[in-house]
């Protein structure tokens, strides 16, 4: 059986009166794409804030590789190679498009504040390879000629480029994508189903939260249904597309 990377259970969290994950369960075996769907309101974004930290659960737990993360902060989280991307794009937009990168080679550096400001040599090599390997990242992801632009005067497609690439920077084993195409025209969509593919070619598993149904049934592995909260469907996408409550659930009433 292959590996479960992250094993999510009984996961809920409510706002108020509102249950917006209701003991959610779902397991992501490693080397797989595995998408979120569901409507507006589901409680997607907020499973992936339960799952990187941002906001504390109810009750239930998420287990990487068998350890419980829980409770546990963001960037520790971060550290131990979960990372994502938003569904609204947060970039450093003062910064270039390099140091945007640059900073997500940060939970895997070594130096901190004294150490900078000692300027020890060590400190040197580390920033010269967190430079080499952001400009690697950058190339990868066709970035690598706007490295000295400033973020916020990329593109809106690029800057969702940028995202990832600095997501990617933290050498992450599970990368959280909260909807990635949103925005994008058909072509730039094509391209980032393609680079989905293609950072699963790099051992990185992706968990991928999205509207466009055609993307998530060309490249996932598997599917995770959500509505108002809850699971309602798992399995593979020929599964998922027959499956009388998802088609209820985006059709509404009963179709064959």
């Amino acid at each position: 059986m292959p590996e479960m990377l992250l094993d999510v259970q009984g996961l809920s969290r409510s706002f108020g009166g509102l249950k917006a994950v209701n003991d959610v369960t779902f397991s992501v075996p490693a080397g797989l794409i595995k998408s979120v769907i569901g409507p507006n309101g589901a409680g997607k974004t907020t499973l992936f804030n339960l799952i990187s930290g941002m906001l504390p659960s109810d009750s239930g737990t998420v287990r990487q590789n068998g350890r419980d993360i829980t409770h546990l902060q963001p960037h520790k989280i971060a550290e131990l190679g979960i990372c994502r991307t938003f569904q609204t794009t947060k970039l450093f937009s003062r910064m270039t498009v390099l140091e945007n990168v640059m900073v997500g080679r940060h939970p895997r550096t070594r130096a901190g504040f004294l150490s900078g400001l000692l300027n020890l040599p060590w400190t040197w090599k580390e920033e010269r390879e967190i430079q080499e390997r952001s400009m690697e990242l950058l190339d990868n992801l066709g970035l690598a000629e706007a490295a000295d632009e400033t973020a916020a005067n990329l593109p809106f497609g690029r800057q969702r480029l940028l995202e990832i690439a600095r997501a990617l920077a933290t050498e992450p084993s599970l990368l959280l994508l909260d909807e990635p195409a949103a925005g994008l025209n058909i072509y730039e969509t094509r391209e980032m189903a393609d680079l989905v593919l293609k950072i699963r070619g790099w051992d990185v598993t992706v968990l991928l939260v999205e509207h466009d149904m055609s993307l998530v049934m060309d490249i996932s592995d598997e599917i995770v249904v959500l509505n108002y909260g809850s699971k309602v469907a798992e399995g593979k996408p020929a599964d998922i597309q027959r499956d009388p409550e998802v088609i209820r659930i985006y059709l509404g009433g009963d179709h064959a």
